[in-house]
């Protein structure tokens, strides 16, 4: 079969077809040219493998990968296929182990991934002869797992299937990683949990729901009715030159709930003004030194990073957020709530307390979930219409305020060129 074609309406990309969404060989190439190849993706974080023998089963794209930590102390990522038939042999999500063993056939390999222990390799000797085994020039340097390019920084791991992609910064670029350095300072991360969600929608519509700084004060009630998400913060929207990757810095009103200018929010449905917590424990914020950035303090900063991770800080809620596609209607969506080693056990119970707010079941994220599903699923009956991103004008550029969709319309500038769409 062949990719659908799929018409543009305009040359600029403010009117994104709905077939960009729904034929699954074009999902194919995607995932060739933005998961597998020029690309780095999430794995996880150090943290999460913290001795020798631990490993974290994920993927990067649609492929299943391990990541572990070495005898040596070096962290690898290796394809979680066997080498000689194809089966994925791990099935575990996290462990530790001295060695991968395939329970197929019984090929074991080390945990940076080299073959080290074929059975029968040289046969079985019967009947004074031998019978059986590998060819003589069968060698196991030849037969290791395929391994990925790695990288880490500030804790983070990253791995590509491409071994010539550009170093790991230069693809973030000198604005994202200061805010990505902003998060990641060096201090010692600290897995708190995880949450796991699976959403019946395209990829792409995540690392748009979180480019769009449009929707929070208008489908979140908890967000505009406590402040901490809306149109009346201070904000800024900021992109790499690609406009591939993006951070929406938002700095909540001090006083939250119902402030700011009331003319601008009592007009939006989702505001509550009687609106009251029972526990009012989840709004315990305390500013963290970290949070300073200049002149400012942003209580939330969302980093998309193209095309597999989402960066959070939600006040002091600070987690990843790991987009893992399934075919072109679904995706799983993988959240790590962490803390940093120098947390007071107060501010441990805080970020979890505060974490509570986002995820599958939270106050606030669920509602995306829901929208991206029926967003799918109007796109599958009519995939040749198109959507609408001209909030703010059709050009792409950074922002100081967040009435714009300006991130939209850089991600799919950036995946039109890649695309040759």
């Amino acid at each position: 079969m062949r990719e659908q074609a799929i018409h543009w309406e305009t040359p600029g990309a403010s009117r994104v077809p709905f077939a960009v969404y729904t034929d699954e060989d074009r999902h194919k190439k995607e995932l060739e040219r933005f998961f597998y190849k020029s690309h780095w993706s999430y794995v996880g974080l150090e943290a999460e493998v913290p001795k020798p023998g631990d490993f974290k089963r994920t993927v990067v794209g649609e492929r299943s990968v391990i990541m572990t930590r070495a005898t040596d102390g070096q962290i690898h990522v290796v394809e979680n296929v066997c080498a000689h038939r194809g089966m994925q042999f791990c099935r575990e999500r996290h462990g530790h182990k001295k060695e991968f063993v395939c329970p197929y056939h019984q090929w074991s390999y080390s945990l940076q991934g080299d073959l080290q222990g074929v059975p029968f390799r040289r046969g079985v000797r019967q009947d004074g002869k031998v019978n059986g085994g590998m060819p003589a020039d069968f060698d196991p340097k030849d037969h290791g797992l395929t391994a990925l390019k790695v990288a880490t920084r500030g804790g983070v791991v990253f791995a590509s299937f491409d071994h010539n992609v550009e170093p790991l910064e230069d693809f973030m670029g000198p604005t994202i990683l200061k805010y990505f350095d902003r998060l990641f300072n060096g201090r010692k991360l600290v897995v708190l949990g995880y949450n796991r969600q699976r959403i019946p929608g395209n990829w792409k519509l995540m690392q748009e729901n979180i480019k769009d700084p449009y929707h929070p004060g208008l489908l979140h009630t908890w967000f505009v009715t406590f402040g901490l998400w809306r149109a009346d913060n201070k904000s800024e929207l900021r992109m790499d030159a690609h406009h591939r990757h993006a951070a929406m810095i938002s700095t909540r009103g001090s006083a939250g709930q119902a402030t700011g200018q009331a003319s601008q929010v009592t007009q939006v449905s989702s505001f509550k003004e009687s609106m009251q917590l029972h526990d009012a424990s989840f709004l315990d914020i305390v500013p963290e030194g970290w949070w300073q950035m200049e002149e400012q303090m942003p209580t939330a900063v969302m980093m998309t990073l193209f095309p597999s991770v989402i960066f959070q800080q939600q006040v002091n809620s600070v987690s990843t957020r790991h987009i893992q596609p399934d075919g072109h209607g679904a995706f799983d969506f993988v959240w790590t709530h962490f803390g940093f080693e120098d947390d007071t056990p107060e501010m441990t119970e805080r970020r979890l307390r505060q974490s509570n707010l986002f995820g599958p079941a939270g106050f606030v994220s669920a509602d995306d979930g829901e929208v991206i599903e029926f967003s799918q699923q109007a796109f599958e009956t009519k995939p040749e219409h198109r959507m609408l991103v001209e909030l703010g004008g059709r050009d792409v550029g950074e922002t100081d305020h967040m009435v714009t969709e300006t991130l939209i319309r850089g991600m799919y500038e950036y995946w039109r060129k890649v695309m040759e769409a």
